[in-house]
C-alpha cells in the first residue's frame, strides 16, 4: 500500500491545528506568567511576531510529520487509535521529551516547569495524532 499524500497533509494540518491550539493555551495561560518572569530574569526579550509565525508554521509541519509517521506504521500496527497514539508518542519523544529536557537543563528551567511541559506535550501530541489519524485514509 502506498501513502496517501493528500490525506497525510489534510490530517497533518488538523494535527498541527490541535498542536498550535495546545501551544497557545500552554504558553499563554498555563505557564505564561512563569515564562515572562523567567525571560525578564535572564534579560531575554519576549518572542516577536516573526518567532510566533515561525513556530506556528513549523508546528503545522510537525502535524504533517506526525500523520506521515502514522501512515507509515499503520501497515505494521493496523489502523486506529492505538497506532495514532504510537505515532503521537514517537513525535512527542523527539520533540517534547528529548528537546524539552535538553533545553530545560541548558536554560535553567525548574524541574516543575520541565515536568509540566513534558506532561502537557504528552497529552497534546497524543490528541493531535488521534485527530490527524482520524482524517487519514489509505490511497
Amino acid at each position: 500500500m502506498s501513502v496517501n499524500t493528500g490525506r497525510v497533509v489534510l490530517g497533518g494540518l488538523l494535527a498541527g491545528l490541535v498542536l498550535n491550539i495546545g501551544e497557545f493555551i500552554f504558553n499563554d495561560f498555563v505557564v505564561g506568567t512563569q515564562m515572562k518572569a523567567w525571560l525578564a530574569a535572564h534579560n531575554f526579550a519576549e518572542p516577536t511576531g516573526k518567532f510566533v509565525a515561525t513556530a506556528v508554521g513549523l508546528t503545522f509541519v510537525m502535524g504533517i510529520v506526525m500523520v506521515f509517521t502514522y501512515a507509515l506504521i499503520r501497515s505494521r500496527l493496523g489502523p486506529g487509535v492505538n497506532t495514532a497514539i504510537v505515532a503521537g508518542l514517537i513525535t512527542w519523544f523527539a520533540v517534547y521529551l528529548y528537546v524539552g529536557i535538553i533545553n530545560g537543563v541548558l536554560f535553567g528551567f525548574t524541574v516543575n516547569m520541565i515536568g509540566i511541559s513534558i506532561v502537557w506535550g504528552l497529552v497534546e501530541y497524543v490528541l493531535a495524532a488521534i485527530a490527524g489519524a482520524w482524517l487519514y485514509k489509505e490511497a
